[in-house]
């Protein structure tokens, strides 16, 4: 029987590479959606590349969700987020090389989060159509905590009752997600690529690679699996 290898991570609101390259050395992945939403996660927001550096955009949450597990979790559809997130993201990629090509498609995905009143399912079609348009469509098997009988918030107690040779935990989440002792660290370093402005930020989410690479993002998440 081949070792099996666990992804114990949160749902993210757009992945990074960090992210990616757990999914993509584990065989089974558990999104933990029944754990505590926190500001400090990445369930909310994500980084973009800009001029001086980095910044998040985010998904505002209703205030009285945000002691509520993740699933739980509405967007607060009062607050006018959508065409600010969207300017944001043109001012800080509209020079990219493919970004004109994916923006009408991006739009709409962001534009369709009205129809959506949880953070969660928004997210989820987010990955799905992010991961989509960057070729990555067969990945490992994924599981929400809510629909695993073996659930346990303890990652080694998790890990012993899948039967995991190993598991991987999501990247500096130590401020909101609980470390198991025996948890494995991949084995990796950040890939450095092109990106529009000067000089190179890690942890930027997929669509920074996207917008600059497009098809040929390929190139740099193969990397990945060295």
């Amino acid at each position: 029987m081949q070792p099996m290898k666990l992804a114990i991570l949160q749902p993210t609101f757009i992945p990074n590479l960090h992210y990616l390259v757990i999914i993509l050395h584990s065989d089974l992945v558990i999104l933990q959606d029944t754990e505590t939403w926190s500001r400090k996660s990445r369930v909310h927001r994500a980084k973009i590349r800009t001029p001086e550096g980095t910044q998040y955009i985010n998904i505002p949450v209703v205030t009285e969700d945000r002691d509520k597990p993740i699933r739980d979790v509405r967007i607060d559809h009062t607050e006018n987020w959508i065409e600010p997130l969207l300017r944001s993201l043109e001012f800080n990629y509209r020079n990219s090389v493919y970004y004109d090509f994916y923006e009408p498609e991006i739009r709409s995905d962001f534009e369709s989060a009205e129809e959506y009143n949880y953070l969660l399912d928004f997210n989820l079609y987010l990955r799905r159509r992010i991961f989509r348009f960057l070729e990555l469509e067969n990945l490992s098997e994924i599981i929400l905590s809510s629909k695993l009988k073996q659930y346990d918030p303890d990652p080694d107690q998790l890990a012993k009752n899948l039967n995991a040779d190993q598991y991987f935990q999501e990247h500096s989440a130590r401020h909101y997600q609980r470390q198991g002792k025996n948890r494995t660290e991949p084995t990796f370093e950040h890939p450095v690529y092109r990106q529009h402005f000067d000089g190179f930020e890690e942890d930027c989410c997929l669509l920074d690679l996207l917008f600059q690479y497009g098809p040929e993002s390929f190139r740099i998440i193969d990397k990945l699996l060295e």
